[in-house]
């Protein structure tokens, strides 16, 4: 048996609800339950905002997912996806001392899930969406946080942006090249994908390329959905048909798409001192060793096990510590650049195998919360 399955084997996964109060006698029951719990009960219904005070909803979350775009396993169903979602909530708590409960639906619609995690909305202080599928995912986040008065985070989206950006910021110094006048070439026009493509934008890199399975996405192009139409407005300024061809001359690679799928020969294409971000889990788009080998200056995947991991890890425990300790704060741009710039400055002196701070860095979780500071 191979040790992934054996370390969640052994535990029947990877989490369990551990009381903060115990109850060894008469009295502590009369407190945590009945009568005692009714007094408590009867503040909360006359002042209902008493509810984070009296009891563990400040610090309390829900990831959310139907289980349709997992890692990069896709649409395996709400049961599969359980691994991950209890993987989030430990680190949630291992690093940003976050509660988070996972909740895996077996509903795809996106009017039900919206209708389901509003119902649910009043156990918690926050919503973590994950591994829901585009386009699907931006109405769902669209419509939850315009609809409840609580943060709705969708972790491919904003997560995966702002670990990106906080990346590319420290690999363009070790190859001293500016945003102004780079070519980024992002290869996966889903959640992700869309995500990093406004953010860049928005950071001033205008010159971007956006794939999808079809080829480069450009204005003209049918079949589209309306998220992938907008980005199309403001990417491909010279539209080409495959990523062979976009990758001639670029100087960044940003892959959130599939593995195996970037050859030694289309790196050699690329602009001098090329950067490549293959972030396709658990198989990147082009390994480390064959990148380099043909070339690439920096390289960085979503692994662990490799210098340089690029993933949302980075950012939602201490995104989620900031957003629980300032509840009135919305997520907007400025602040997404702002959490990437801090993470960026965690790396004092950048080099090809150091780009990024490690997500078990303490100082990550520090640095995203101190971005809330005015």
């Amino acid at each position: 048996m191979n040790e992934p399955i054996t370390y969640h084997q052994q535990t029947k996964g990877k989490i369990q609800i551990t009381p903060k109060r115990r109850v060894t006698n008469a009295h502590d029951l009369s407190l945590a339950y009945t009568p005692g719990v009714a007094q408590v009960c009867q503040e909360i219904a006359n002042n209902p905002d008493k509810d984070k005070d009296l009891t563990n909803k400040a610090n309390t979350i829900a990831i959310i997912t139907d289980g349709t775009a997992v890692l990069g396993l896709g649409d395996i169903g709400p049961r599969a996806a359980i691994p991950v979602m209890e993987g989030k909530s430990v680190l949630f708590k291992e690093l940003g001392g976050v509660d988070a409960y996972p909740l895996v639906l077996n509903e795809t619609d996106p009017q039900k899930i919206i209708a389901l995690v509003e119902a649910l909305a009043p156990n918690f202080s926050g919503i973590n969406l994950e591994d829901i599928s585009a386009p699907r995912c931006f109405e769902i986040q669209q419509t939850l946080q315009q609809n409840l008065s609580i943060p709705v985070f969708h972790d491919d989206q904003h997560g995966a942006g702002i670990a990106i950006l906080a990346g590319l910021i420290n690999a363009l110094k070790v190859v001293d090249k500016n945003f102004s006048n780079i070519r980024v070439v992002i290869n996966g026009a889903g959640a992700a994908g869309i995500a990093t493509a406004h953010l860049l934008f928005e950071f001033g890199c205008k010159n971007l390329t956006l794939l999808d399975k079809q080829g480069v996405l450009h204005p003209q192009q049918s079949g589209m959905n309306p998220y992938q139409q907008k980005i199309a407005e403001l990417t491909n300024p010279a539209v080409t048909t495959s990523l062979k061809d976009a990758l001639v001359d670029a100087d960044v690679f940003i892959g959130l798409s599939s593995g195996n799928i970037v050859s030694q020969e289309m790196v050699q294409t690329m602009a001098q001192n090329a950067v490549i971000f293959a972030l396709a889990n658990p198989t990147p788009e082009i390994s480390p060793q064959e990148a380099q080998s043909a070339g690439a200056r920096i390289v960085a995947t979503g692994r662990s096990d490799y210098p340089n991991q690029i993933n949302n890890v980075l950012v939602f425990p201490g995104l989620f510590r900031g957003l629980l300790d300032n509840p009135q704060t919305q997520l907007t741009t400025q602040l997404m650049f702002k959490i990437a710039q801090n993470i960026a400055t965690l790396v004092e002196d950048p080099n090809p195998d150091n780009i990024i701070a490690s997500p078990l860095d303490i100082k990550v979780v520090q640095a995203i919360t101190q971005s809330f500071n005015a």
